[in-house]
C-alpha cells in the first residue's frame, strides 16, 4: 500500500486543533477550530474522493480518539468517510491505548519503521494518515510517506504546533496536483523526490 498523509494547515504551518477548541490544547493553545469558517461543499467532495481510496488507516492516538468520538455514530451508508472509517482497519500508534472499542482497531507497538514498512507491504491501495501531528513528523523523518496532501487554509495564527519544525528531514518535493475550494483552501498533492539541492543567485 502507498502511505499518504492528509493534513490541514494554516498559512504559517500550524496544524494544531483545526476542528475545534477541545481537539488539542497542548501548551495552552486556545485557537482551535480555525478550519470551521472555511468548510464548504468543495472541501467535503475532495475529502470523500480521497477517503474512497483508503484500504486502511494509520493514526496517532489523539486523532484516533477524536475520530472515535464521532464517526461510529454516523451510519449513513452513502457517507463514504463514515463507511471507510467504520469498516477499514485502523492502525493506531500508541503506548497508552490498550482496549480500543472501535471495531477493527489494531495497536502498533515496537520500532516504528519496520512496523510501518510491514503495513505498507500488505496488498491494497492506500494506507492513509489523517492529522496525527507527532506520528506525521516521525513518518516524514523516516522517509516513509509516499504522498503529502496539504490543505492550506487562508488564515495565520502566529502560534501552535506545526507539521514541520526545526530539525525536520530536508526534502524536495514534486507537485503532482493542485486544487482549490470556494473559500480559498489550497490543496497541494506532493511527492517526495530527494534531498534539496542548492545554488546561488547571480546578478
Amino acid at each position: 500500500m502507498r502511505l499518504t498523509l492528509t493534513t490541514f494547515l494554516t498559512i504559517d504551518g500550524v496544524m494544531q486543533a483545526p476542528g475545534g477548541p477541545t481537539d488539542d490544547g497542548t501548551d495552552g493553545f486556545e485557537l482551535g477550530g480555525w478550519l470551521i469558517p472555511f468548510a464548504d461543499v468543495d472541501m467535503g467532495a475532495y475529502a470523500a474522493e480521497w477517503f474512497a481510496e483508503a484500504d486502511a488507516f494509520l493514526l496517532g492516538r489523539k486523532t484516533y480518539e477524536i475520530m472515535r468520538s464521532h464517526w461510529p455514530d454516523v451510519i449513513d451508508p452513502n457517507d463514504i468517510v463514515a463507511r471507510k472509517l467504520n469498516t477499514a482497519p485502523k492502525h493506531v500508534v500508541s503506548r497508552a491505548l490498550r482496549s480500543p472499542s472501535w471495531p477493527n482497531t489494531h495497536i502498533v507497538t515496537g520500532d516504528l519503521k519496520p512496523a510501518i514498512e510491514a503495513l505498507k507491504s500488505a496488498p491494497g491501495g492506500e494506507l492513509q494518515v489523517h492529522g496525527s501531528r507527532e506520528l506525521a513528523r516521525s513518518l516524514h523523518d523516516l522517509g516513509l510517506i509516499d504522498e503529502y496532501r496539504l490543505w492550506t487554509f487562508p488564515v495565520v495564527l502566529g502560534s501552535g504546533e506545526r507539521l514541520f519544525e526545526k530539525g525536520s528531514r530536508p526534502t524536495a518535493f514534486e507537485l503532482i496536483e493542485t486544487k482549490t475550494t470556494s473559500t480559498g483552501i489550497s490543496i497541494q498533492s506532493l511527492v517526495p523526490r530527494a534531498a534539496p539541492t542548492f545554488g546561488a543567485a547571480s546578478a
